[in-house]
C-alpha cells in the first residue's frame, strides 16, 4: 500500500532542500529551496515521534556525515543512509544505527555498472539483502530514463527498465528512485514513471520528485495501484514549503493502515 516516506536531505552538514538537477562541484550553480535551522536528529525524532518508517537520509557530497550519524543516533535502526556509501563503511553506517544503506554512484565506475562491487557491498552486510537499498535515481532521456550518478550529473549506461529492476531486485530489499528532472520543482511527479515502476518492481520501491500536493499520494497510490511509495520534500511545511502540511502526510498515511 502507498505510503508517504519523508527524508533528511544534507548538504554542507545542514537540513536542505534543493533543486536536484542543480548539484555539481560548482556551488555557484546550486539552486537551494530551503536551509533549515534545525538539525538533522530533530527531524529523526519528529519522524520516529509519527512512526514514519523507511526514511532515507541522503548525504549530498562532503561534510555531512556528522549530521547523518546524528540523525541515525537519534532513532537507532529507523533510517536508512546514503551518500558515499561503500563496501568499506557499509557495516560501520549498519553499527551506527542505520536500518540500511542506500547505494548508487558507487555500483557505476566509469558510469559503467559493477557487479563486483555490489556484491562487496552485500558481503560487507552479512550478504543481507535486507540491509541494502540500491538507489536508482534517474533522468529522462527522451522516452525513456537513464540511472544518474555522481549528484545526479553523470548519466551511466544502464537504462532503467525491466531488464535492470530484474538484474538488481534478488540483490537489495528496496529501491529509491529520485526523478532528478523533477527533483525540487514542486512541478508534479513524473506519471508515466510512477506507473513504470510499479510495473517492473515485485519488491518496495519509492519515488521522489516533484510532489506538490497532499494530493500527489493519492495519484500515486492510484497510478501505481498502491505498490510505489512517494517522498514530498520541497513542498512540505516543515522545509519551508507551503502546500503540504507534514501533519496531514502523517494523517494520510494513518488512513492506509
Amino acid at each position: 500500500m502507498t505510503i508517504f516516506r519523508p527524508c533528511i536531505d544534507l548538504h554542507a552538514g545542514s537540513v536542505k532542500q534543493i533543486v536536484g538537477g542543480t548539484l555539481s562541484d560548482t556551488p555557484d550553480a546550486l539552486k537551494t529551496n530551503h536551509v533549515s535551522t534545525l538539525p538533522a536528529g530533530h527531524f529523526a525524532q519528529l519522524y520516529k515521534d509519527n512512526g514514519l518508517t523507511g526514511a532515507h537520509v541522503i548525504m549530498l557530497g562532503p561534510g555531512n556525515e556528522d549530521s547523518a550519524r546524528e540523525a541515525v543516533a537519534t532513532w537507532k535502526n529507523g533510517l536508512q543512509v546514503g551518500g558515499g556509501i561503500t563496501e568499506k563503511n557499509a557495516a560501520q553506517w549498519i553499527g551506527w544505527g542505520a536500518q540500511k544503506v542506500i547505494i548508487t554512484s558507487y555500483l557505476f565506475p566509469d558510469g559503467k555498472f559493477s557487479s563486483e562491487r555490489l556484491q562487496a557491498v552485500l558481503t560487507a552486510l552479512g550478504n543481507d539483502k535486507e540491509k541494502l537499498v540500491i538507489d536508482l535515481s534517474c533522468r529522462r532521456r527522451g522516452e525513456t530514463w537513464y540511472v544518474a550518478m555522481n549528484k545526479w550529473q553523470t548519466i551511466t549506461g544502464m537504462e532503467l527498465n525491466q531488464d535492470s529492476i530484474s538484474l538488481l531486485e534478488p540483490y537489495c530489499s528496496e529501491f529509491l528512485i529520485h526523478a532528478a528532472d523533477n527533483e525540487g520543482l514542486q512541478q508534479g511527479i513524473d506519471h508515466e514513471l510512477v506507473q513504470k515502476l510499479a510495473q517492473w518492481c515485485t519488491i518496495p520501491v519509492t519515488y521522489a520528485g516533484g510532489g506538490k500536493t497532499l494530493q500527489d499520494l493519492d495519484i500515486v497510490k492510484e497510478l501505481s495501484q498502491g505498490k510505489v511509495d512517494l517522498t514530498i520534500g520541497s513542498a512540505l511545511d516543515i522545509f519551508g514549503g507551503s502546500a503540504v502540511k507534514f501533519e496531514d502526510c502523517v494523517a494520510w498515511n494513518r488512513t492506509q493502515s
